[in-house]
């Protein structure tokens, strides 16, 4: 399994961007009862959680995300999304997937996601 992350980019606060985790190689039943969390990293600073999707569905976010980014999946096409609306300046990072599936953990390559104020 090989999970592909997508979607960052450069946008001015208040702006939206969807991440998406592909997750090639991974059966239906799987990757449907996987669970799937989007991290990310700031220059400088340690790498955290923002957003948790579990294998039952639960969501759960940080405070400082909640309201603003929304987690999701898509089981037909093997994907997980990061909804990230009214974006601020310190969101800025790299942002990370990470699906656990067959008891182990994917990891996703990162992409930037740049806020402009």
């Amino acid at each position: 399994v090989q999970l592909q992350a997508s979607g960052g980019g450069f946008v001015q606060a208040g702006g939206s961007l969807r991440l998406s985790c592909k997750a090639s190689g991974a059966i239906l039943s799987a990757f449907s009862s996987g669970a799937w969390n989007w991290y990310r990293q700031a220059p400088g600073k340690e790498r955290e959680l923002v957003a948790e999707l579990t294998s039952g569905g639960s969501k759960r976010y940080i405070e400082a995300v909640k309201g603003r980014f929304t987690i999701s999946r898509d089981n037909a096409k093997r994907t997980a999304y990061l909804q990230m609306n009214d974006l601020k300046p310190e969101d800025t990072a790299v942002y990370y997937c990470e699906g656990v599936m067959y008891s182990s953990n994917y990891w996703g390559r990162g992409t930037l996601v740049t806020v402009s104020s």
